[in-house]
């Protein structure tokens, strides 16, 4: 599949930046010893591999995903095969007594990439899953922070998000709070993180439930006001290596914008249909795109396209805010934002506290978790309409 035709991408973004620093990227990972969480996902992996062909004196990967965990180790061994590396793998929870005991057991880690998270949207529609993503997105990284303090490491990296400025979401609220811990200001080591557009066919995706539609033999369906910038797997990854190696402390990366363009769900979904050889038939009801298929023709496939009245979405994604310091990375297609340390962390500290409590009561609902997010976060402004893409198609 070519991702950039169907995106109506003529290049490869970052290419020349990552090309460009290759040299400064060996030397730097070269017999350094590596910790990548979350490395079985979508952008992990990629980092993952990208990190191994590097040649680090050890490369350690943890994810909950034993089964996602199998597949990177293949690939790596198929593709790149040994190099040197001592490569591990780990099936344990970054927040876990397991994840500690690794910590102590090893004699430190120089670089440390963060790429767990929850990401979805969908995922602040009821309290347990709410739960979990600030478990996942704060909580987790939050203490992490003070266990490399003490084992000592060289840097840290924890992927974020474009839905982090301005947030509409509780999902874009829990990585803006996570960049307030990341950026404390009193650390010993160099933190960065990276901002970035939807990754194009990443796990659960919209784009990558069109793969599953069409394996499984059911029409497609895409909201058909809603634009989005896109990079690939590989952009996204080449995107958060240069972050973490190469971003100055307390940095931000994001991409330029000045040749990325925002393309739209319903023209992907087409231009996709049309790249498995199919012609797209626009249906005006879910009932009637999944009747179509029972009287498919063999080069035809049904697409639903709805006007979004979802909650969390946002009408326009922006990389940084007019408050935001923006700086020269040294790259053609790479900025930064310079943050400053977290004025108020006292209050970062409550926040942490607080859902921590809330979790050990056994007793919390949605608004218990909104309520502490819009006191720490006063330019979080939440979309509710009461609908969620659980509700879609």
């Amino acid at each position: 599949m070519d991702v950039e035709q169907i995106l109506d991408r003529k290049e490869i973004f970052f290419e020349d930046d990552y090309q460009s620093k290759i040299d400064f990227l060996h030397d730097c990972v070269g017999n350094s010893s590596v910790l990548v969480i979350g490395a079985a996902g979508s952008i992990g992996h990629i980092i993952t591999k990208l990190l191994f062909a590097l040649k680090p004196k050890s490369l350690h990967a943890i994810d909950l995903s034993e089964n996602n965990l199998v597949e990177l180790v293949r690939d790596i061994r198929s593709s790149l095969g040994y190099l040197g590396v001592d490569f591990k793998t780990f099936a344990i929870d970054v927040g876990s007594a397991e994840f500690e005991l690794l910590l102590k057991n090893h004699e430190s880690y120089d670089y440390v990439f963060n790429l767990s998270a929850l990401k979805h949207v969908r995922s602040e529609s009821d309290p347990y899953t709410l739960m979990r993503l600030m478990q996942t997105n704060i909580i987790n990284v939050h203490k992490s922070l003070k266990l490399f303090e003490e084992i000592g490491i060289k840097r840290y990296f924890a992927v974020s998000t474009d839905k982090a400025a301005n947030p509409v979401n509780l999902m874009g609220a829990s990585k803006l709070i996570m960049e307030k811990v990341l950026f404390n200001g009193h650390n010993s080591f160099k933190i960065t993180t990276a901002r970035f557009a939807n990754v194009a066919f990443s796990d659960g995706s919209l784009l990558n439930g069109f793969e599953k539609r069409i394996e499984k033999k059911q029409p497609l369906s895409a909201p058909s006001d809603i634009e989005r910038y896109f990079i690939s797997h590989l952009e996204a990854g080449k995107l958060s290596l240069l972050a973490g190696i190469l971003g100055d402390n307390l940095q931000t990366f994001f991409p330029k914008l000045n040749e990325l363009q925002p393309v739209k769900f319903s023209k992907i979904a087409k231009k996709y249909i049309i790249s498995r050889g199919l012609k797209p038939i626009i249906c005006d009801t879910e009932d009637n795109a999944r009747a179509f298929l029972q009287n498919q023709s063999n080069d035809e496939w049904p697409l639903y396209l709805f006007n979004s009245n979802t909650s969390g979405e946002k009408d326009l994604e922006e990389f940084y805010t007019k408050k935001d310091q923006i700086v020269d990375a040294g790259l053609k297609q790479i900025g930064a934002i310079q943050n400053s340390p977290t004025q108020d962390f006292k209050r970062v500290d409550e926040f942490v506290n607080a859902i921590n409590d809330l979790k050990k009561s056994k007793a919390w609902n949605r608004n218990d978790i909104i309520h502490l997010v819009n006191d720490l976060v006063k330019e979080f402004a939440h979309f509710d309409t009461g609908v969620f893409l659980d509700d879609k198609m």
